[in-house]
């Protein structure tokens, strides 16, 4: 008798899975709220408030600040824009049948994700101007960063677009094949517009990526009327030696990437549930 009173008890003692989650998960909360309280007590917040929340200074960005808002979506919208008329046409040669087109349209994708957006709005911005003298981008510095983001913009593009594609039931296929549509009209008329749809929500979070990217417009020598947000903010760090322009900036870049983010993940979500 005593030695089933003593086995039932660690099993009695042992805590069951749900017991040892909620341990677990007390813990983590209680390490999170020690860091927390430890960097509040550690922080200098007099030294803070001075370097990151000069009120005064935050106004005198504005409203000068608003022309390099509105240049940052622009440079976004026309980099996009030139993404997508690229980067599709080079998603259907991804999926061609004709191995040239496959061929060509891997080393495109494979070149252009592989270098980095700075380099390649150099290569546009300068070494493109040394090779043909007399080029001239129309839009100017608006044409250079449509074409120098875009281009990379468009490797992803396509990635995402080619599996859409790949994503649409071959069944769709061959039943439009079987009603007599030919091999492209299939594709344009059925596959395509399916195939948008599904890479709706990537397609956003590249708006998202090129919305940051667009921070590396400075390289073309940009001036008053075309700079865009980091360059402004890094200009009147420059001038006023204080940190608050750098917190202006990160809002407003957070006021255009937020909602586009959340946007995209409710586009996810509906396609999920669809």
């Amino acid at each position: 008798m005593d030695a089933a009173t003593t086995d039932a008890a660690p099993a009695r003692s042992r805590m069951t899975a749900r017991q040892r989650r909620r341990l677990a998960r007390g813990v983590q909360y209680a390490v999170i709220v020690a860091v927390v309280a430890v960097l509040a007590a550690v922080a200098d917040w007099g030294r803070i408030a001075d370097s990151f929340f000069q009120l005064d200074i935050a106004a005198d960005m504005f409203p000068d600040v608003w022309t390099s808002f509105w240049n940052t979506i622009l440079y976004t919208v026309l980099a996009f824009a030139f993404g997508m008329v690229v980067g599709v046409p080079v998603a259907l040669m991804r999926v061609s049948e004709f191995a040239p087109y496959r061929w060509a349209a891997t080393v495109y994708v494979e070149v252009f994700r592989g270098l980095p957006a700075l380099l390649v709005l150099f290569l546009v911005g300068f070494g493109v101007p040394q090779a043909f003298p007399g080029i001239q981008y129309p839009g100017g510095v608006y044409g250079q960063v449509a074409i120098g983001l875009g281009l990379t913009s468009s490797a992803y593009i396509a990635e995402s677009v080619r599996a859409g594609i790949q994503a649409v039931p071959k069944g769709q296929v061959e039943a439009a094949r079987s009603l007599g549509m030919s091999r492209t009209r299939t594709m344009v008329t059925v596959v395509l517009p399916q195939a948008l749809r599904i890479v709706v929500p990537p397609l956003t979070n590249e708006l998202v990526m090129l919305t940051k990217d667009s921070s590396l417009v400075f390289v073309l020598g940009v001036t008053t009327a075309t700079m865009e947000l980091s360059k402004f903010a890094r200009n009147e760090l420059t001038d006023t030696a204080n940190a608050t322009p750098l917190l202006v900036g990160g809002l407003l870049y957070l006021l255009l990437t937020i909602p586009l983010g959340l946007l995209a993940r409710r586009l996810e979500n509906r396609e999920d549930h669809r």
